[in-house]
């Protein structure tokens, strides 16, 4: 075989296939706007289900453990048991809070001031914030955790509220799905909306395919260019996908940081990253390839000279 022969016919059967869609236009941007909306939904989904993870600060802080300790323990006795559990292997950072100090803060965030300055003692006990490490940064390897520190002497109530993370957890897994399920579902529209547009395009040039095939022009042959152009409504449509994912990230990012900074958060929106993009962007192609190449062997193989 003569590669240098065959790859020079398919770059002309590409450039040609090319230089049809751009003398018409209209019709091509409306197909690949069609593309672009289909591809972009889930690729926006995506995107915000990225930043509502990196929002969420991690696993690691929604599981600290607040550790109450009795009237009877002071504040040397907090700091002991402090260091007693930096020593753990699952234990990244112990934080001690006093009873003076938790009551100084109430004094000043309440506005019940007048209030506590009645009270004959201090009824807030001293208390440690527990952070586990990376390796226990689960909801099974905290409640591990605090069965070991409600153990410990002086050790009144371990609080671990798990059962908020646990729904997020699960409500997030519902919208990555649902993701995937719009991802499958826009992905056939996609193969519908090339597939009519090659069909027709199929029907336009239906004299053409005649004439090849009495010269003897296989189905394979005659069926090329039109996977060409699949190619490239699939190519316009993820290039211009990634532009509106590109727009709606900018539009969004400065709401989204002033709603941060109302919850005293540095967070900022990221858009797609490179691979996801390029992923996107491959799949789109695939996608047009897919959709003339099942549209243009249907109709081609129903054309008969005549």
């Amino acid at each position: 075989m003569n590669w240098r022969a065959y790859f020079a016919r398919h770059a002309q059967t590409l450039v040609g296939s090319l230089g049809r869609i751009v003398h018409q236009p209209v019709a091509a941007f409306m197909t690949m706007a069609v593309i672009a909306v289909a591809v972009a939904l889930p690729l926006c989904l995506h995107v915000l289900l990225q930043n509502a993870g990196e929002a969420s600060g991690g696993w690691s802080n929604a599981l600290d453990l607040s550790v109450y300790l009795d009237k009877g323990a002071t504040p040397a006795r907090a700091q002991a048991i402090a260091v007693e559990l930096r020593r753990r292997e699952d234990v990244a950072t112990v934080r001690v809070i006093t009873a003076a100090e938790a009551l100084r803060q109430f004094r000043d965030y309440s506005g019940f001031g007048a209030a506590l300055d009645a009270l004959s003692e201090n009824p807030l006990p001293n208390t440690l914030v527990v952070t586990p490490a990376l390796a226990a940064s689960t909801p099974e390897g905290s409640e591990a955790l605090k069965g070991a520190i409600a153990a410990l002497a002086n050790v009144e109530t371990v609080q671990l509220d798990t059962d908020w993370v646990k729904r997020l957890n699960a409500l997030l897994d519902i919208l990555r799905r649902v993701v995937l399920l719009a991802a499958v579902l826009l992905g056939a529209g996609v193969m519908l909306v090339v597939g009519n547009t090659i069909r027709l395009d199929v029907l336009n040039r239906r004299a053409e395919i005649e004439v090849m095939k009495l010269v003897g022009g296989s189905d394979g042959f005659a069926r090329r260019p039109f996977l060409y152009s699949g190619v490239w409504y699939g190519l316009g449509g993820g290039i211009l996908a990634l532009i509106l994912v590109g727009l709606a990230t900018v539009l969004l990012a400065g709401p989204a940081e002033r709603l941060a900074l109302l919850y005293g958060s540095s967070f900022h929106l990221t858009g797609l990253d490179w691979s996801t993009g390029l992923g996107a962007l491959a799949g789109s192609v695939g996608l047009g390839w897919l959709g003339s190449w099942l549209a243009a062997t249907r109709h081609i193989r129903s054309i008969e000279p005549s």
